[in-house]
């Protein structure tokens, strides 16, 4: 296994800058699995190698409105990703959101982990106030996780998307610096 940079650590996994060598092939991979993708809001449409390329070097070039991790164990095994989008500094938020691409690691703790950890990194380096995120109506593995987290629940949009064979709701959260702390610094 090559080296990782260090990154972002929590007690179970790290973030790390994407590296096409080293997780290319599985974002491909898990982006093109319906099991996967099945809660996601992509997934629906063949994603090319091509395509994926052209996305890693738009995200790991010098984008402060885009912050994609990869999500890898301690030990440096690839499972995830991560990121914060559309990030304003002006208004001090930004969107977030996760997905876990290797199977068996659901269930076992990794998503809040990198959850928390990104939620450091927002609010400590960065000098966030406020993360959103969201889930597809069913999805209750990201909402469990999403809860732990500290997000609450603010409102949902009924009906926003096709996923699956059915109209679903998407529920919306916040997470907020204050109740963070409050919360004592999760992921600390």
């Amino acid at each position: 296994m090559t080296a990782s940079v260090i990154g972002w650590k929590g007690e179970l996994v790290r973030l790390v800058p994407l590296d096409e060598g080293r997780h290319l092939e599985n974002f491909v991979l898990w982006l093109n699995d319906p099991e996967v993708t099945e809660w996601l809001l992509i997934g629906d449409l063949p994603l090319t190698r091509l395509a994926e390329e052209e996305y890693f070097r738009t995200a790991s070039g010098k984008n402060e409105g885009e912050i994609i991790f990869a999500i890898e164990t301690l030990d440096g095994h690839h499972i995830g990703g991560t990121g914060l989008h559309s990030v304003s500094y002006r208004n001090r938020c930004a969107s977030s959101g996760s997905f876990l691409g290797e199977t068996s690691s659901w269930g076992m703790g990794f998503g809040t982990d990198a959850c928390r950890v990104r939620s450091r990194y927002a609010f400590d380096v960065l000098g966030l106030e406020r993360l959103f995120s969201s889930h597809l109506s069913g999805n209750e593995r990201s909402r469990r996780m999403l809860l732990r987290c500290g997000y609450r629940e603010c409102g949902v949009l009924p009906k926003r998307h096709w996923k699956r064979g059915a109209l679903r709701d998407e529920h919306l959260f916040v997470l907020e610096r204050e109740d963070w702390l409050v919360q004592g610094k999760q992921g600390r």
